[in-house]
This record gives C-alpha cells, sequence and structure tokens, in this order.
C-alpha cells in the first residue's frame, strides 16, 4: 500500500476554483491507479473522479464532469483535482484513492484499498 496525504481544501465561494493535491510516499508511485471520492455526514462516500496509472485514462461523475480535472504528476508522486465552477453541493470531505493497478479502475470504492485522511471543502453560496 502507499501512505496518501491531500491538502489544498479551504472556504471559497460559490463560481470560485480549488486545486487539491495528494502527494503519495512510495517509489512505485506510477504504478497506482488513482481517485478522488468524497463524503458528507450521513452520506456514503461518493466518486468523483479517477485516473489510470499513466494518467491516459481518465473518469468522472455526472455531477462533476466539465467543471473537475484530474491529473497526475507521476515525477513528483501527485496526484490533484483541480475544481471550477464550485457550487455548494460540492461541499464535503474529499479523499484520495489508490491501489495498485497498470489499468484504470474507476468508481467503486471497494476497488480502492490505500485512503487519506481527507481535505475538508466549503463552498459558500
Amino acid at each position: 500500500q502507499v501512505q496518501l496525504i491531500e491538502s489544498g481544501g479551504g472556504l471559497v465561494q460559490a463560481g470560485g476554483s480549488l486545486r487539491l493535491s495528494c502527494a503519495a510516499s512510495g517509489r512505485t508511485f506510477s504504478s497506482y491507479a488513482m481517485a478522488w471520492f468524497r463524503q458528507v455526514p450521513g452520506k456514503e462516500r461518493e466518486f468523483v473522479a479517477a485516473i489510470s496509472w499513466s494518467g491516459f485514462n481518465t473518469g468522472y461523475s455526472a455531477s462533476v464532469k466539465g467543471r473537475f480535472t484530474i491529473s497526475r504528476d507521476n515525477a513528483k508522486n501527485t496526484v490533484y483535482l483541480q475544481m471550477n465552477s464550485l457550487k455548494p453541493e460540492d461541499t464535503a470531505v474529499y479523499y484520495c484513492a489508490a491501489r495498485e493497478s497498470r489499468y484504470y479502475i474507476g468508481s467503486s470504492v471497494s476497488m480502492y484499498d490505500s485512503w487519506g485522511q481527507g481535505t475538508q471543502v466549503t463552498v459558500s453560496s
């Protein structure tokens, strides 16, 4: 497994932007499929975006497609989530997730076996 640390969360007004980062430990980061999920109290963890080890394959939930962009820099062991046109309903704790795989894994929580501690994103109206 890999250790994941998220950063970049905060408070932003509706329509604003934030960029989340997820730094991973270990020398084999480039072998990991990565994803972002989010969760609000009382609800299940929700898929946001995923990216394959190469960055060639990406996927998004319908609620963020066109507004969020996932990317990675394997030289820096970091995956990013650029969030634009933020809405109050984007408010949640955002989690980075990983699984060692040379394939695009997708949106299922159960497919990922390494998780960060989360970073809070709050969008005010």
